[in-house]
This record gives C-alpha cells, sequence and structure tokens, in this order.
C-alpha cells in the first residue's frame, strides 16, 4: 500500500482507495460519516454515503462520473448522504441510472425517504450475503457480518489485487470471509481493548481489528470508525500492536494505492 496523499488522481490501471469519511455513528471536525471512493480499470464505485460523503466527493470527482453506488446497511452514519445524492442527480445534474447496490432492509429505508422513491436517479439492485458482481473493471463480492441489521463486508478485486472492506462487524467475523490474498484491508476499531472493551458483539475493538487481519494474513491494514469521542491515535497504536506491523487510520481525502 501507498499513501498518494489528498492531491493525487491515480491512473486508470491502479486499483486505490480514497478515503471520503471515516467518523464513527457520527461525523467529527473535519471528518464525515463512512465513505470509501474505488477506483480503479476505468470504473469509479462508491462504498457507503454516510452524512458529509457528498461533500468529500465533490473534492475528488463530479457525482455523475461514480459507476455505481454499493451501502453496506441501514444504519444511516452509512447512507445518510444517499438521498441528497439523489436530489443531487435527479434535480440540478441530470443524471440517472446510476446502479445501487444494497440490502433489501437498507433500500426500504432509503427509499421511504421520499413519497416516490428513489425515482430515476438509480437503479437499485439487492445484494445479500454471497452477492458476486461486475461493475466494470471491478469484481465485488459480499459477505454477512456480525452486526445488525444485515450489513455487507465488501471485497473489490481488479485482476490480482484487492481491497477489503469491513463494514460495521463485531469480532465474530473478521476479513477472512472475504477469501486469500487481500492486499489492503480496512476495518472498524471503533473501541479500544485498553479501554477494559468488552465485546458486544456489535464492533471491534482496535486490538481485535488487528488481530484478526494478522490471522487473515492481510498484507496493510486501515483502521476506521473510531468515533470522534475516542482516539484515532490510540487505535492505531492498538491495533498496530496487535498486528505486528505499523497500520494507519483511514485519512480522510488520502488516496491509497493498493
Amino acid at each position: 500500500m501507498t499513501d498518494l496523499g489528498t492531491e493525487a488522481r491515480p491512473d486508470s490501471s491502479d486499483l486505490a482507495v480514497t478515503v471520503l469519511g471515516s467518523s464513527g455513528t457520527y461525523a467529527g471536525p473535519g471528518n464525515a460519516c463512512s465513505g470509501y471512493l474505488v477506483r480503479g480499470g476505468g470504473t469509479t464505485v462508491l462504498l457507503d454515503a454516510g452524512p458529509g460523503v457528498l461533500a468529500s466527493l465533490q473534492c475528488h470527482i463530479r457525482p455523475t462520473e461514480l459507476d455505481a453506488v454499493v451501502v453496506t446497511h441501514s444504519h444511516p452514519d452509512h447512507w445518510g448522504d444517499v438521498p441528497i445524492l439523489r436530489n443531487a442527480l435527479h434535480y440540478v445534474l441530470g443524471h440517472g441510472g446510476v446502479p445501487l447496490y444494497t440490502t433489501a432492509g437498507t433500500l426500504d429505508v432509503v427509499e421511504g425517504v421520499f413519497d416516490d422513491g428513489l425515482g430515476d436517479a438509480f437503479r437499485p439492485e439487492v445484494i445479500t450475503d454471497g452477492s458476486d458482481l461486475t461493475v466494470g473493471g471491478l469484481r465485488i463480492r459480499c459477505s454477512r457480518t456480525a452486526h445488525p441489521p444485515e450489513t455487507l463486508g465488501l471485497r473489490v478485486d481488479l485482476g490480482d489485487r484487492s481491497v477489503a472492506y469491513s463494514a460495521d462487524t463485531g469480532p465474530a467475523w473478521s476479513l477472512a470471509e472475504l477469501g486469500d490474498g487481500i492486499d489492503l484491508g480496512i476495518c472498524e476499531a471503533t473501541w479500544l481493548q485498553a479501554d477494559g472493551f468488552e465485546a458486544d458483539g456489535l464492533h471491534m475493538s482496535a486490538e481485535q481489528a488487528g488481530r484478526l487481519a494478522k490471522e487473515a494474513g492481510v498484507a496493510d491494514l486501515l483502521v476506521t470508525h473510531v468515533p470522534p469521542t475516542g482516539s484515532v491515535e490510540l487505535a492505531v497504536a492498538e491495533a498496530s500492536d496487535a498486528y505486528g506491523a505499523p497500520v494507519d487510520p483511514a485519512r480522510i481525502h488520502h488516496t491509497y494505492l493498493v
């Protein structure tokens, strides 16, 4: 993994991830909730669209450049900007038919925001555990995590390069469920084991994120979903100790080359 910083625009032959938001539960100062822009093979996909992500997105691409949006689950810190993106595409940008892949429960919630549903801005498709999609040059695979409601961890491949995203999960699931050979893992690290963390089954500690990524053979690791009340620095330190190698935080607007 190479951190290209905040100004990079990756080549179409690269597999790259740009962090558009990494705050857990609600957006902290200078950050947004969950959102990751994955680009490769001439294809551009948005993974999750929490509050603040649409503003971040426009620092890197136009919304009309999206080839698809994938939303992992129905908690609003992961989809809150989808209705705003719908309005932007439909009313302002005159653009429609963007594939929107998400769970049945999430689709019900998002469509319920509007009297007329999502209209023609999106072309919705339900995904679930085991779904295997091809979007342009990218292959996207889904695995249900240990988090209510139905939540999907995602693996994106371009040729022999791969990035995996945990979405939200407890420690009963890990990135290993998405297969071998993960080059870059993006894993939630909501809590600190050092603070006397007791597993609630809903989220991981930083220690668990690092340990489970090591067991899964993940080559490089970013930790994410630390709430604004937490310490990213302590999460990185705890995860690094468990991972046995340096771990980076998912830094907003940074692009990581896989």
